[in-house]
């Protein structure tokens, strides 16, 4: 059997993922045990149990100055920046794609507007934003919405798009208006694809998060790493670049669960 016909079960799947990551840790641990033979005081490659030892005291012991667990007060503050920050460009995304999908003269008129924001670096706008919003949550917000939202808004805009003609034009024969159309013809069908919008966009929103967090924050999970790394300390730094890769991967899965269970049929589902 040839290898693009070739089927894997469920069970196998998880096994083959597992194999990688399994691999870069062995090679990890085979490159730090190395590292600390020659040099027992290496930080770059840090023993798990030097990991464990420095993130305990960030997950079970307050801080002396807040009071606060930091490792749990930087992820409550990371994750209700991105919520934020995803919310308002999903919502965005939404509404102007459905417009500019929908409306040739909504889509003759912003479309341009849209696509020359798409392909600014956002990155580049973050100092026009610490000056013109503070240094406060609305920079930091606004930096993934402006990151993100503009490329949703093409990726709806464009599906809707596409959808076939003979729909719109069933629709208004009979008697839709151009409202009802938007609203019974291409917004369930734009739903699955915002979803799958909203999963390219985790990557993106992230990077735009850890960057704001690293110039102007006192708390976050892109703060905290950049504010380690002074000491080299790579105990602290790869478990927080882990936990960040485990909540992405999480919402991933949540977001294509929540896909598969609310519109089964965009993925091949027959019932």
């Amino acid at each position: 059997m040839r290898w693009v016909n070739r089927q894997v079960g469920r069970s196998n799947r998880l096994l083959l993922g597992a194999l990688p990551i399994l691999l870069l840790v062995l090679v990890y641990l085979v490159m730090a045990a190395q590292r600390h033979a020659e040099n027992p005081a290496d930080k770059i490659l840090p023993l798990p149990g030097a990991m464990v030892e420095s993130m305990s005291a960030l997950i079970f012991e307050p801080d002396k100055l807040s009071g606060q667990l930091i490792f749990w007060a930087d992820t409550l503050a990371s994750l209700e920046r991105l919520g934020i920050g995803l919310g308002i460009a999903t919502l965005m995304a939404l509404v102007v794609g459905l417009a500019l999908g929908i409306l040739p003269p909504v889509r003759a008129t912003f479309g341009p507007l849209v696509t020359g924001i798409a392909v600014i670096p956002p990155i580049a706008l973050l100092p026009i934003l610490f000056i013109a919003l503070g240094l406060g949550e609305t920079a930091k917000v606004g930096l993934i919405v402006i990151g993100i939202a503009p490329v949703m808004i093409r990726d709806v805009a464009d599906h809707v798009t596409a959808l076939p003609r003979e729909q719109i034009i069933k629709a208004q024969t009979l008697g839709a208006s151009s409202w009802q159309v938007m609203i019974r013809v291409a917004l369930p069908q734009a739903m699955p694809r915002l979803i799958h919008a909203m999963r390219l966009a985790l990557g993106p929103a992230w990077v735009f998060l850890i960057s704001a967090e690293a110039i102007a924050s006192d708390v976050g999970l892109g703060y905290r790493i950049f504010l380690v790394r002074r000491y080299l300390s790579m105990d602290i730094i790869l478990p927080y670049v882990a936990w960040i890769a485990v909540l992405a991967i999480v919402i991933d899965t949540t977001l294509t669960f929540t896909s598969r269970r609310m519109f089964p049929w965009a993925h091949g589902a027959s019932h």
